[in-house]
């Protein structure tokens, strides 16, 4: 980005000045992507449930399937008081949403949608979007203890207990896949699956493929989607850490939360399914590939949603410390194994 502007700009700005003006206008176009993905899936999922429940969803605003009834949504919360608690703490009830939105936003920087359409090529790509991913359970936190509601508070920490947790069985599914390609660079690990559908890496190895569905399950608790939106149980937390929340900061959790959604999935499409790469044949359209593999993921995760009961808080622990943990730490032991039987070890 800082390239294409030295070409525009010439010798007007300084070395600074074009990183300054790169890093805004690629902020910029990554929070006008997560507002995009927010508006589109919103309306996707709805209409996945209806479909899954026997009914239409949105049907009445906008000539075709109700497909404008994101943006009214949005028109109306726009609308909406924002309102905050007189005994909660402001500065920390105020901030918390964009700690979290924020989070998610930077994630973004390191994820190639295309050969060179990427914000941030880091040699430590994969381990900056897991760090700065992080960010959201220090939000989730703010955001409960600063609404003084026991409810919002109960939902923080389940949120954050769960957040912590899932992290580790999701990083250590993704260490197979860095020990193949010997790089956390996203750009080499798609490249590294160049070839077609056989040279992706969740085809790799049996612990490859174990290590995939470790991470999808994964990717569902750590985006608190159901069947692990435990930190949302309306019977029991009302609205979890958003209770005392409205209007447009209620309107940044749901952002951030469907941007998570898409960004979990654009990290198994390029750590596993080949990124841009197609499925046979020479790369045309890498864009377009890639978003069709990280859509259908995410299709797939409210299909999910909307089929499998809530787990329990003791289930939704087990699952993770005593079977997907260990099973990780397996995948990555038995992935050394296969490098070495097959001479792939350097």
């Amino acid at each position: 980005m800082t390239d294409l502007f030295a070409r525009i700009f010439g010798d007007g700005l300084s070395p600074v000045g074009l990183l300054v003006a790169g890093g805004l206008t690629m902020a910029l176009i990554m929070a006008l992507v997560m507002a995009s993905c927010a508006i589109v899936f919103t309306w996707a999922e709805r209409k996945v449930a209806g479909f899954i429940q026997s009914r239409y969803g949105p049907m009445r605003v906008g000539r075709w399937h109700g497909v404008l009834q994101p943006v009214a949504d949005m028109v109306k919360i726009l609308g909406k008081e924002d309102i905050v608690p007189r005994d909660a703490d402001k500065p920390l009830f105020l901030l918390a949403p964009f700690v979290i939105f924020i989070g998610s936003l930077m994630a973004w920087a390191a994820i190639p949608f295309a050969p060179g359409f990427i914000a941030a090529d880091l040699d430590l790509g994969l381990f900056y979007i897991f760090a700065v991913s992080s960010a959201a359970s220090i939000g989730i936190l703010m955001a409960g203890w600063a609404s003084n509601n026991k409810w919002s508070l109960y939902g923080a920490a389940r949120g954050a207990a769960q957040g912590v947790s899932y992290e580790i069985p999701l990083a250590l599914a993704c260490i197979p896949v860095v020990m193949i390609t010997g790089s956390l660079n996203m750009n080499d690990i798609v490249i590294a699956q160049q070839g077609g559908i056989w040279r992706w890496h969740f085809l790799h190895d049996p612990f490859l493929f174990v290590s995939f569905l470790l991470y999808f399950v994964a990717s569902i608790a750590e985006v608190n989607r159901g069947p692990f939106d435990l930190p949302e149980t309306e019977s029991e937390l009302v609205a979890g850490y958003h209770t005392e929340y409205t209007g447009m900061r209620f309107a940044f959790f749901f952002l951030a939360e469907y941007a998570n959604l898409f960004l979990v999935s654009c990290i198994a499409t390029a750590v596993f399914l080949g990124g841009w790469q197609p499925v046979f044949g020479p790369v045309f359209l890498p864009g377009l590939v890639f978003l069709v593999k990280a859509v259908l993921l995410v299709l797939l995760q409210m299909w999910l949603r909307w089929t499998l009961p809530r787990l329990r808080v003791d289930q939704l622990m087990h699952v993770c410390w005593k079977v997907m943990v260990p099973l990780a730490l397996v995948c990555v032991l038995g992935a050394g194994i296969w490098m070495l039987a097959t001479g792939q070890a350097g």
